[in-house]
């Protein structure tokens, strides 16, 4: 395709009737830099089909200044953007004026007032309604193309935070994708508004970003973040410092204490310059739960899920299937709790090969991958799975294995129960339809005898039954848990909602995933 600069609605609106292509969209103001290129190249990178194109528009927009800001003398150069727009892989470059995004003015068309939990918190609190202004023009620009992917960058993080509740409260059916800050050798944060600073204000500046730097690998070796200090640190360096906090990541509410995923913000005045930065906090690496009811597909799904993201797999229910083959092994009676406490108490469970080519479980040594599939296997589980000391002594080992993170977990109480706190919950279900088929299929591969598809659905839904009624851990969705109805799906298509949730909760800086 040869790359096209497109000015007005008309020859846009034409543009895309002729191409009949699914739009990626980068919305930028222009004074373009390598941040803005690595956006364009993601989005380059995001195309799933050949009829994807990638459009970048450049659009300085008034309403986001505020009276005594830089609107009027904001880097305006758009061969210079087209030129570094096009080298990282835009296919084509809209560059509107102002009457093309709002005709007959903005006073015209409905704008957009963002919630004051979410504008009052950092920058908004020093910049009133600078947020509805993107907020408005945000919407504006996505009604006119209909893009079917939205490119932000996680530099301008509380603008990211608002447009994705934005779009969530309005149910706009578009993905937002997101990638990290780009610095450059220095590790500064590149952005437009750099072309203003002199070369001593530059210096003065990094002083900025390698506070953050500090701060983060103080927190890395236990220590507490002082601000104070960050500040003091700054003052020196000639910064006038318009706010410098801890924050959740997601509700923006300051923090004193760090818990989830957390971010230490910076926004200062170098000169005429205001620049902002942050970094991400948290005391250990991503939890990811998933959750739902048998054959729903969850050990596939997660087992590939996790392999991209380089997660350990903790596949919870081979434990509890483990713990029911020893049990049935030993010739213990289900109901004999003594028995059964007796024989489990110095039993040990381990995984082995979790590089996940060929995840295997074991039991006192003892390899039980297959047998722990079999029919009279899944006949038991669920009774031996609902008592409390199986449950308790399992629970533990699973929250040892995921002390430090960087796990993906897979059972029927994960998100409630193992790890309430995970930072991504996935509650993944099928129809006892969808389910009994694909049991059945899986059997046959297993080479078990099996009865027909609609015993098995009946002994699904009974099962559904017993897990969702037991009084310990029952199988439940988590109240911020996301639901994913997996009936016609094929694996493929289940990892890219998986991806597209991970993504949502867990910005790029703190888990770069080269294979997502």
């Amino acid at each position: 395709m040869e790359p096209k600069i497109i000015q007005t609605n008309a020859e846009l609106q034409d543009w895309i009737r002729k191409i009949n292509s699914a739009i990626i969209f980068v919305p930028t103001m222009g004074g373009l830099h390598p941040g803005h290129q690595y956006l364009i190249r993601k989005a380059k990178k995001s195309k799933r089909k050949k009829s994807q194109i990638v459009l970048v528009s450049i659009f300085v927009n008034p309403l986001q200044f505020g009276k005594d800001e830089d609107f009027k003398k904001y880097p305006r150069n758009i061969e210079r953007d087209a030129e570094l727009a096009f080298s990282a892989g835009a296919d084509a470059i809209w560059t509107p004026v102002y009457s093309e995004v709002f005709p007959g003015g903005e006073d015209s068309h409905f704008k957009i007032q963002v919630p004051k939990n979410l504008h009052n918190q950092l920058c908004g609190e020093q910049r009133q309604g600078h947020f509805d202004g993107v907020a408005t023009v945000i919407l504006r620009l996505i009604k006119i193309i209909k893009p079917e992917i939205l490119i932000l960058g996680e530099k301008d993080w509380q603008q990211l935070i608002i447009i994705r509740r934005l779009f969530q409260e309005l149910s706009i059916p578009i993905k937002i994708k997101s990638f990290s800050t780009q610095r450059d050798e220095s590790g500064f944060a590149y952005s437009s508004r750099n072309a203003y600073l002199s070369n001593s204000e530059r210096l003065n500046a990094l002083s900025l970003p390698n506070a953050m730097k500090e701060a983060k690998n103080e927190f890395a070796q236990g220590k507490l973040i002082n601000l104070k200090k960050i500040a003091s640190n700054l003052e020196r360096n000639n910064l006038k410092i318009e706010y410098i906090k801890i924050v959740d990541a997601f509700s923006l509410k300051e923090r004193e204490n760090v818990n989830g995923i957390c971010l230490l913000a910076a926004a200062v005045k170098c000169g005429s310059s205001r620049l902002i930065d942050h970094t991400f906090l948290m005391k250990r690496k991503p939890i990811i739960a998933i959750d739902g009811p048998a054959g729903a597909g969850k050990s596939t799904v997660t087992k590939e899920f996790a392999k991209r993201l380089g997660f350990i797999y903790l596949d919870t229910g081979a434990m509890y299937r483990a713990v029911t083959w020893f049990i049935q092994s030993k010739s213990i009676d289900p109901s004999d709790l003594i028995g059964i406490k007796n024989i489990l108490k110095d039993s040990k469970i381990s995984f082995k090969n979790s590089n996940l080519v060929e995840q295997r479980i074991f039991i006192n040594n003892i390899d039980v991958t297959e047998e722990i599939r079999s029919p009279k296997v899944t006949s038991l589980v669920s009774s031996i799975a609902k008592q409390h000391f199986v449950r308790d002594l399992l629970t533990t080992q699973q929250q040892l294995i995921g002390i430090d993170g960087g796990i993906i977990a897979e059972g029927r109480d994960i998100g409630t129960a193992v790890f309430p706190d995970a930072d991504v919950k996935i509650f993944l279900t099928a129809s006892s339809k969808e389910r009994a088929s694909r049991r059945f299929i899986d059997l046959q591969k297993r080479g078990y005898e099996c009865s027909n598809i609609n015993d098995l659905e009946k002994e699904i839904e009974n099962r559904d039954k017993e897990d969702s009624q037991r009084t310990i851990a029952p199988l439940k969705k988590a109240k911020d848990a996301i639901e994913i109805l997996t009936d016609g799906m094929i694996i493929e298509e289940v990892l890219e909602a998986l991806t597209d949730i991970f993504r949502s909760k867990i910005p790029e800086e703190v888990w770069p995933t080269p294979n997502l």
